[in-house]
């Protein structure tokens, strides 16, 4: 069996896959990729199945050795990704030897790089998804130096050529994401909802796997009270009573007081997932 050595990691690093969905009733959110595009890309760079478990890395840093030759893939945010020193770049499948150095650097556009290796990272299953959730804590622990991950066996498939003209990176400028009504709309005021649609955003530096806050003018509530918990879903966007809105990610609790406004379609949350903090994000009628 094929282990890693990981020698460094500077941004958070976590095994994820596709997710568990199906647990809601019990209070655990599906998790997984937040780039689940970008997973299942890297994925099929090596010839895995979507869904299996790869590495989700903020911002890069990662280095980390094979102890036999293997393939990998990074897709996602994009940088320069090294083996034994020599560039291999992002959006393609490559070959390292045993004993050779992979090494992501810090990300030129993007957030989070994808990272999937040829058998799929084999960590112990909960709940039957090898994800980590950071809210719940459920999961593989996240991925620091010295640790060693297991690569499953090699699956049937080869590993398929890809155009280098499939490859795109993430945009720097205004990030345009797809906004459908939410079960609380008309708890907004008319001008708050228009602003909602019409104003630039910025994400803040608070933004993680848990929800993006939002920064930018504060938005009226029509309807001042708490709900009792309703559930939610992944890109649900919440307003607080102060007007601020955040937008559900992944790892979000499953229920929640503030009232759900509008829903990033589930299309662009991959997008979301690779914005930065200070970046701009702008919304579209879906």
């Amino acid at each position: 069996m094929t282990r890693l050595r990981v020698e460094a990691t500077a941004g958070r690093v976590l095994v994820q896959d596709l997710g568990r969905p199906g647990f809601a009733h019990l209070g655990v959110a599906a998790s997984g990729a937040l780039d689940r595009g970008a997973l299942a890309l890297a994925n099929r760079l090596v010839g895995n199945p979507d869904a299996h478990a790869g590495l989700e890395v903020v911002l890069g840093g990662l280095r980390f050795v094979p102890d036999a030759d293997t393939w990998f893939a990074v897709a996602g945010a994009w940088g320069s990704v090294r083996v034994a020193g020599h560039e291999v770049g992002p959006y393609r499948a490559a070959r390292a030897r045993a004993g050779e150095p992979v090494e992501l650097a810090p990300a030129d556009r993007g957030l989070r790089y994808l990272v999937a290796v040829r058998g799929g990272l084999d960590e112990s299953p909960v709940l039957g998804s090898r994800s980590r959730d950071t809210l719940s804590g459920i999961g593989p622990e996240p991925v620091e130096a010295g640790r060693i991950l297991a690569v499953g066996p090699e699956p049937a498939a080869s590993v398929p050529l890809l155009d280098d003209d499939a490859a795109w990176p993430p945009p720097l400028g205004a990030v345009t994401l797809g906004l459908l009504p939410g079960p609380r709309a008309d708890w907004l005021t008319p001008g708050a909802l228009a602003a909602l649609h019409e104003s630039s955003w910025r994400v803040s530096a608070s933004a993680d796997r848990v929800g993006a806050r939002l920064e930018g003018p504060a938005l009226e509530r029509r309807v001042a009270r708490e709900l009792v918990s309703e559930p939610t879903v992944p890109g649900a966007v919440q307003v607080t009573g102060a007007g601020v809105p955040t937008v559900l990610l992944a790892d979000r609790p499953v229920t929640g007081g503030y009232p759900v406004v509008a829903i990033v379609e589930p299309a662009s949350l991959d997008r979301l997932a690779q914005v930065r903090p200070g970046q701009a994000v702008r919304f579209r009628h879906a």
